[in-house]
């Protein structure tokens, strides 16, 4: 069984044509051949992390659901992105799972777009650590996925894609904590500052350059 394939889908949301017609929509719209980050292989990573920390969580499944769906709508053009896949999982999860559940799938994909979940909210703390877990990744495979964003940016030019992603930066170097889970935490915090300080550093001297 696949972390992307029907069969862990069907643990989620049951097996049912509607069900299968909604897996199939959901893995056609993350193979999207824009995407170069925002993949499938995210999705897979996303959903591994989530299966390892969901010990955390109160209600498991919602967040592996939230995991299918928080960046089934990518679109780098868009600022909504994290909305509209809110939307996306209420519409395709209705009459799958029950409405209380649809509902926490959707607040949890809305907490991606800040990654700042509350002290009092394990949900939403595995699902935004296994989403930022990339951050946390020996420097050339963070140095791969800061290319593979980039790519994703290729309408704008240098100086405006520094500008936004220097903002991006600089706001995850601002939150509280970058991981709530304290069996993460310790571990993966001052990598992923080291990362993300790295980077911030690259793009203020392109800018100044």
């Amino acid at each position: 069984m696949t972390l992307v394939g029907f069969e862990a889908w069907a643990e989620l949301a049951g097996d049912s044509p509607t069900s299968r017609t909604e897996w199939a929509a959901v893995v056609a719209a993350w193979g999207e051949p824009h995407r170069r980050y925002h993949d499938l292989g995210h999705l897979a990573a996303v959903l591994g992390l989530v299966g390892e920390l969901a010990g955390a969580a109160t209600d498991p499944d919602a967040v592996r659901l939230a995991a299918w769906y928080h960046d089934v709508v990518y679109d780098p053009r868009r600022t909504d992105n994290e909305v509209v896949s809110a939307e996306r999982a209420r519409a395709g999860l209705r009459g799958l799972v029950p409405p209380e559940r649809v509902e926490e799938v959707a607040r949890l994909v809305l907490l991606t777009a800040g990654h700042d979940p509350a002290p009092d909210d394990p949900n939403g703390a595995v699902l935004c650590d296994a989403d930022l877990a990339v951050l946390a990744g020996p420097p050339e495979a963070y140095a791969g996925y800061a290319s593979a964003v980039r790519e994703e940016y290729g309408h704008l030019s240098d100086a405006e894609f520094t500008a936004g992603r220097t903002a991006v930066l600089e706001q995850l170097l601002a939150l509280p904590a970058l991981y709530r889970l304290p069996a993460v935490a310790a571990e993966w915090t001052p990598r992923a500052r080291a990362n993300l300080a790295a980077e911030l550093s690259l793009l203020r001297r392109r800018a100044s350059s």
